[in-house]
């Protein structure tokens, strides 16, 4: 399989490294393009080049990728593939640029240095070329699990938006401490803070600007902390239950 990687960073890189045949690297970076493609024995071509490939996959910011698969759509013969992390978005410019091709939404729900993982996907028009990317990425030891662009979205507001508010939240909020002093909780919570702050500020900011949930998250520390003592045992035990209304996050 001939594949087109448009993105030379880690997502593209991993994704490369998966898939089986041939990979070329376009970026609007030209050295991290032969950087990439030295990592995997590939090529590299250029962002407005004319040549075409079995499949074009998009590895690029989700503000970008809109006008990254319209740029590019032109460049695939038969399937087109994005893993940017969102899908209403790419799905959209698929279906509007490249119509005729096989159409693939792919997020791996983890950083390239903890794969393989779970691997959410829409097969928006399948066939032989993004059946051969989904079992590359399963025999590479992922778990590829088909969803809906709505369901996906929906879901990155709660484990990608209102969890990095919060893990970030907590490292604005902590005070340094003697480290004999943490707990459990704070010492797991200060691992989180570690792990997400060693990742790109970039690609952080743009899920909180794709996807709501910090505001619920604000909303309900504010809840907690406005709180007696009362209340407070409620929305705990509501929550250990389980059990939550519409009156306000974390029910009444």
């Amino acid at each position: 399989m001939r594949t087109l990687v448009v993105g030379a960073g880690s997502m593209g890189r991993w994704l490369a490294d998966a898939l089986d045949g041939t990979v070329t690297f376009a970026d609007a970076d030209g050295g991290a393009a032969r950087e990439a493609a030295a990592a995997v024995g590939g090529t590299t071509a250029d962002l407005d080049g004319t040549d075409t490939y079995e499949v074009v996959c998009l590895a690029v910011p989700m503000p970008v990728v809109g006008d990254a698969i319209a740029a590019q759509a032109d460049r695939a013969e038969r399937a087109i593939v994005d893993v940017t992390g969102e899908m209403a978005t790419p799905l959209a410019a698929m279906r509007d640029h490249a119509p005729a091709l096989e159409r693939l939404s792919l997020h791996p729900l983890f950083a390239p240095s903890s794969a393989p993982g779970r691997i959410a996907a829409v097969t928006d028009e399948s066939g032989p070329t993004v059946d051969a990317v989904r079992t590359a990425l399963t025999d590479a030891g992922n778990e590829v699990f088909e969803t809906t662009a709505d369901e996906h979205d929906e879901a990155m507001e709660t484990v990608q938006a209102s969890a990095h508010a919060a893990v970030l939240a907590y490292g604005l909020a902590a005070e340094p401490v003697d480290e004999r002093f943490h707990t459990p909780v704070s010492a797991d919570l200060q691992t989180l803070v570690d792990r997400v702050t060693d990742g790109d500020a970039h690609v952080y900011a743009d899920i909180q600007s794709r996807f709501d949930g910090a505001d619920a998250l604000a909303e309900a520390a504010a809840r907690i902390a406005d709180a007696d003592r009362d209340e407070f045992e409620q929305l705990y035990e509501r929550l250990r239950d389980g059990t939550t209304d519409d009156d306000g996050p974390g029910g009444t």
